[in-house]
């Protein structure tokens, strides 16, 4: 029985003494492979202008290596690498799968180039991945949708091709997708309304094409959607009036057709931003969005319907959007006049609203807009002096041209700023002479008031401008 006891002791023993050398040894391993995956990381990168991975050798432990941080529970395991705006050159080293541990990756702004290594899809605790702003080639890896707790992924500014793998559908936990400025190609695939946790969606300047899908609509947390400059066609779908959560959608730059539901802003109670310039939309205005809630009416501060077929007049009623900056409904088929409560919007910084067949006089109330830099009220058809008011305005741009304008160029117009660059009230019927106060635009670049029933010389102090071609 001693013998038996003795023995089963020394086995218990033994099996400790094995347990605890195959896990430290197993621990110095990982730790090796770590560092050694970290210094195949540095050997994929030719070139740094800041000199910012001097500290990556054998001088110090690899955690204490700047832009590397390890984790607290997991001695010596890397869980986070940050190169940002380092000026690295080079490619981006497949041994970053052996840093199984890691959880964010950011490599942006820098000029990384080559593929992105699918066997980043190994990295199970991936959290964030952001390698926006290099040259990385190829397709987006596929098994990206390995990553099953990835919350960024930004892709942005790239030179990727291929199509959006259906796959990344998988991935429920992403609030961030972001594919801009790169050459992908084909539809966005209907997965895309899987993920149900999306925040934010930017897949902008591509060459997309098909329409947007409805099951985008499936996607409660979304508040950002970018897809402008691709070639995407058909109608806004339906579903995207039910995203009650979304804050700004910019799809302009297609081939969308059908018209704006009248009731946008009933739908999305909490838009700031909304651009759907350069497409094919008909119909007017969308009422709701001068009749629009309280809440509505504090938040948007981003309206362009620019360059579409939308018709009808300027809805009286836009002076509700009190926080209004950018308003731009150029190149439409808009009529009847521009609204005196215009001149309530007192956030305005551009009022984009050429090449429309609007009449009527320029309304004094547009001296009010204090803040306005842009104002474009171009090849339409209004009529009048053009308003002496403007002069309390800081301008950067005036552009009046091809309209019915009549009357003098006025020594209070030229006032409105001596840091003009865009003077232009060509093709109009103003009279007399040219006021000398002209040559006080000495940072304008552009002037230009031909066509119209001026009479004497050019005056000679033209020459204090800077004028440009």
């Amino acid at each position: 029985m001693k013998v038996l006891w003795s023995f089963f002791i020394h086995s218990i023993l033994i099996l400790c003494i094995y347990l605890w050398c195959h896990t430290t040894v197993s621990g110095l391993l990982q730790n090796e492979i770590d560092g050694l995956a970290l210094i195949a990381f540095k050997d994929g990168i030719t070139h740094e202008s800041l000199g910012m991975l001097s500290s990556w050798n054998e001088s110090i432990h690899f955690c204490h290596w700047i832009s590397v941080s390890c984790s607290r529970r997991h001695v010596h395991r890397v869980v986070a690498i940050n190169l940002s705006s380092y000026g690295l050159v080079g490619s981006l080293s497949p041994h970053i799968r052996k840093l199984t541990f890691l959880r964010i990756v950011i490599l942006q702004n820098n000029s990384f180039h080559g593929e992105i290594p699918p066997h980043i899809g190994g990295l199970f605790h991936l959290r964030v991945l952001v390698l926006s702003n290099n040259s990385f080639r190829g397709e987006v890896p596929t098994n990206l949708s390995h990553c099953l707790n990835l919350k960024v992924l930004n892709l942005i500014d790239n030179k990727l091709i291929g199509k959006i793998p259906k796959e990344l559908g998988s991935l429920s936990t992403l609030q961030m997708l972001g594919l801009s400025i790169n050459n992908l190609t084909g539809k966005i695939p209907a997965s895309i309304g899987n993920l149900a946790s999306l925040i934010t969606l930017s897949a902008g300047d591509n060459h997309l094409k098909g329409r947007i899908p409805e099951e985008l609509g499936q996607i409660a947390t979304v508040e950002f959607i970018q897809l402008s400059y691709n070639k995407l066609a058909g109608i806004i779908p339906s579903s995207l009036y039910n995203i009650s959560s979304l804050d700004y959608i910019d799809i302009a730059s297609n081939q969308l057709e059908g018209t704006i539901h009248p009731d946008i802003s009933v739908f999305l109670p909490h838009l700031t931003g909304l651009s759907v310039s350069e497409n094919k939309f008909i119909g007017p205005v969308p009422s709701s969005l001068s009749n629009a809630s309280a809440n509505l009416s504090n938040q948007i501060n981003w309206i362009s319907l620019g360059i579409n077929e939308i018709h009808g007049t300027i809805p009286s009623r836009i002076e509700n959007l009190v926080n209004l900056t950018f308003l731009s409904l150029q190149s439409n088929q808009l009529i009847g006049t521009i609204p005196t409560s215009m001149g309530n919007l007192h956030e305005m910084r551009a009022l984009v609203f050429g090449r429309n067949k609007l009449s009527g006089t320029i309304p004094l109330s547009l001296g009010n807009l204090t803040l306005l830099f842009y104002l474009y009220l171009y090849d339409n058809n209004l009529s009048g002096e053009i308003p002496s008011t403007l002069a309390s305005l800081t301008l950067i741009d005036v552009i009046l041209s091809k309209n019915n304008l009549t009357g003098s160029i006025s020594k209070e117009l030229v006032d409105i700023s001596t840091g003009v660059l865009v003077f232009n009230l060509s093709g109009n019927a103003l009279t007399s002479l040219l006021p000398w106060e002209l040559g006080n635009l000495i940072n304008v670049a552009n002037l230009d008031v031909s066509h119209n029933k001026l009479s004497g010389s050019l005056p000679n102090f033209l020459g204090k401008c800077s004028l440009q071609s």
